[in-house]
This record gives C-alpha cells, structure tokens and sequence, in this order.
C-alpha cells in the first residue's frame, strides 16, 4: 500500500462526497473511482468515518496551522482583521496543497446542513482550541453583544462563509450572466467581508 492508494482513495472520497454527500455514497462507489479494493480501503482509514474524517483533516489541518500562525502575528485584531486573517489562511492553503481548487469547499456546507454528529465532535476534538482563540479575538472586538447574541452572530458568520464558499460554483456562473465574468473565490469572500462586519458592528438588539 503507498502514499499514492491513499491520495487516490481522497481524491475520489472528496469528489463523490461533494457531488452526492455523505450518506449516498456507498464505500463500494469509492473504492471503484479510486481503483482500489475496499481493504484497501479498511487498512488505510478502517470505515467510512473515518474517510470521511481524514478526507477534511486534509484540507483543515494545514488550515489549522497558518491560521495559527498568521493569529500569533497580531495584536488586538479587529473583527475585519479576523475576518480577513481566515479568508487569507484559507486561500493559501488551497492554493498550496490543492492548486487553487478543493471540493472541501463543498464537504464544509454538507457538514453545516446534513447534522452529521461525528464531524462535529471531530472538528471540536481536533480543531476546538483554535476555534476557540479565534472566537475569543473576534469577542474582545465586540465588548457591546451580550454572550447569547454573540454566540448567534458567530454562528451567522460561519453559515454566510461556508454558504459563499460551498455554493462558489453556482453563485460565480450567476455572477458571470449578470456582468459576463466569473468571479474568482477570493474576490466574492472579500466581498463578504464587510457585509459579515457590519453584522458584528450592528448594535445588540437581544434581550439579555
């Protein structure tokens, strides 16, 4: 078994659980676009949990780690510089590892909106500590929400990215009708920047 069965075993995890999700896509779909048995399958990951864990650790752990360093350079960001600080990790790492493109983009919205229970305790257990310093620079941003309005507009920040993010595709072809261009990713994520800083801007309007 090399480095290149489990690149291939990727590689076609992350397509056709990007097309069809993570419920529709039989392990035996996999192995056949890979070119693989399924105990190759077995041997590299052990069940289809744990591809599908490994298949986002792929992108998110290289995220993890410019993340990490690009908040060890600041001092008292705003939320702009939070804000702008993801979008750059994010774009960096894809086009380091994946040549500009990644259907992980995809996989993050299916994860948001399918409740697949084991993806969120595995983004907590592996990625938890560093979600919890960014969300801690973005709440010293914002001294006037109170902790339930707070936790809300995190979570409207995370549903407008990965939205934008997992919905590039059909998002940028509408763009291209309208003004006969196709917008590249990092353009339409600055473009909401300011829109989901305004939201943390906005003052509190929730009973405390």
């Amino acid at each position: 078994m090399s480095n290149n069965t489990v690149t291939r075993i990727l590689d076609a995890a992350e397509s056709l659980f990007a097309e069809r999700g993570f419920t529709e896509t039989s392990l035996r779909t996999i192995t056949t676009a890979a070119g693989v048995n399924l105990a190759a399958v077995n041997y590299h990951f052990g069940s289809k949990k744990d591809l599908i864990q490994s298949v986002f650790a792929r992108f998110l752990d290289p995220f993890e780690l410019e993340i990490r360093r690009r908040m060890s350079e600041v001092q008292n960001p705003s939320v702009q510089d939070m804000l702008v600080l993801a979008q750059h990790s994010a774009m960096q790492v894809s086009l380091e590892h994946f040549n500009g493109r990644s259907q992980i983009m995809k996989l993050l919205g299916f994860a948001y909106n399918q409740g697949q229970g084991h993806i969120r305790k595995f983004f907590i257990n592996r990625y938890g500590e560093t979600f919890s310093q960014y969300v801690q620079h973005v709440r010293a941003s914002t001294p006037h929400l109170g902790e339930e309005e707070f936790y809300w507009r995190i979570n409207f920040m995370l549903g407008a990215m990965i939205f934008t993010v997992s919905s590039y595709d059909s998002l940028s072809e509408i763009g291209e009708l309208e003004f006969s261009r196709k917008t590249p990713l990092d353009e339409m994520l600055t473009a909401v920047v300011p829109v989901v800083q305004s939201m943390f801007d906005a003052p509190a309007n929730m009973k405390s």
